[in-house]
């Protein structure tokens, strides 16, 4: 019986072996070939920075500045960074803090080709800016814009830029975060951005991040490091911030803020006063807060100040600082009706003002 019991199961592995000797020859002598292999993810990096890269631009900028001890003016280096093509009509955006004081412009194509370019418009406080090559190349590609709305922490992004000179450069990651704050060149705070742990580093700046399906999904424009170079946290003005902008600045040069027609104290002035809201310091006759019955401050004597309103809540949201201020009213454009809320003598006011365009 245990004889018989051995014999089948010996014939039982036989069998096996031979079925996977007639198996196994076919696929150990199929070599793979790494040139046309690729796991589904690195065949989409491929292919989106193979549809991006011509889009991605190096963007360079020289000042002129006079020798201290003749009347020789030479061209200095001013910065470098990244940007890309927004239409075939030669427009590209870049940051801000890339073009700043810059006397001259050259921005290099993926194809090594130079042209000279001049700025169209400027947003500091979004580090956006709009440039025109003077003589586009026929053929510019430019990326198709997502919506930055969609993204959601973990999703695959791409950055594409050209570091510390380097050109086309790619690195990938995922987003890290959203909703960031960070500061923009003029002070002001940008919201809603994006943060990322793909390699962003100094020349980077400018430069598109892109989703798995290549679309422009922010502007890279600054990171987190002690030391200077990428640790892991990079952050991008999301293409929503991006869309809303960049039509602005090709068409007036600047962003178009909605505004009341006052001058507003300072952060510092109201802090050291302990106030709670912005006061008004003056209102402009003939401007909307003017009409409304706003009035700002005046001088009391000699020495002392009496307060007019005090701003505490745009459209019910609250206000504290010129920030907070300057945030609710980006809320609203041109013709928006809001409602001002404001202290007076220490009776609350409410007026409802039409915005105006800032000149």
């Amino acid at each position: 019986m245990i004889k018989q019991l051995i014999a089948r199961t010996f014939a039982g592995l036989a069998l096996l072996f031979s079925q996977l000797l007639f198996v196994l020859p076919s696929q150990a002598t199929d070599t793979v070939d790494y040139l046309s292999f690729a796991t589904d993810d690195e065949a989409n990096t491929t292919e989106v920075f193979s549809n991006a890269s011509p889009s991605v631009v190096y963007v360079t900028s020289t000042a002129l500045r006079r020798q201290m001890f003749s009347l020789n003016v030479m061209e200095i280096p001013q910065g470098a960074g990244s940007g890309f093509v927004w239409d075939d009509s030669g427009l590209i955006v870049t940051n801000y803090h890339v073009v700043a004081r810059a006397n001259r412009l050259t921005v290099t194509l993926s194809d090594q080709r130079e042209f000279e370019a001049q700025v169209v418009g400027l947003a500091p406080e979004r580090d956006l800016a709009v440039l025109r090559l003077l003589d586009p190349p026929e053929g510019l590609v430019e990326l198709p814009l997502g919506d930055s709305s969609e993204l959601s922490v973990g999703r695959k992004v791409l950055a594409i830029g050209n570091p510390f000179g380097l050109d086309t450069t790619l690195t990938v990651g995922v987003v890290s975060a959203l909703g960031r704050e960070i500061q923009s060149p003029s002070g002001r705070q940008i919201r809603g951005v994006i943060q990322t742990d793909a390699a962003i580093n100094p020349g980077n700046s400018g430069g598109p991040l892109l989703n798995s399906l290549g679309q422009l999904i922010g502007v890279n424009t600054a990171i987190y490091s002690p030391s200077g170079a990428s640790a892991g946290i990079g952050f991008a003005i999301p293409v929503n911030t991006v869309r809303e902008v960049v039509p602005q600045l090709i068409a007036y040069g600047k962003i178009l803020r909605p505004i009341l027609g006052i001058e507003r104290a300072s952060d510092q002035w109201i802090r050291r006063n302990n106030i709670e809201g912005v006061p008004i310091v003056r209102t402009y006759r003939g401007f909307p807060a003017d009409g409304a019955g706003m009035i700002g401050a005046s001088r009391v004597g000699r020495n002392d100040i009496m307060l007019g309103d005090i701003i505490t809540s745009v459209d019910g949201r609250e206000v504290r600082s010129n920030e907070d201020f300057l945030s609710a009213m980006e809320k609203h454009r041109v013709g928006d009706t809001v409602t001002i809320t404001t202290v007076r003598a220490g009776k609350t006011l409410s007026f409802d003002v039409e915005l105006t365009e800032s000149q």
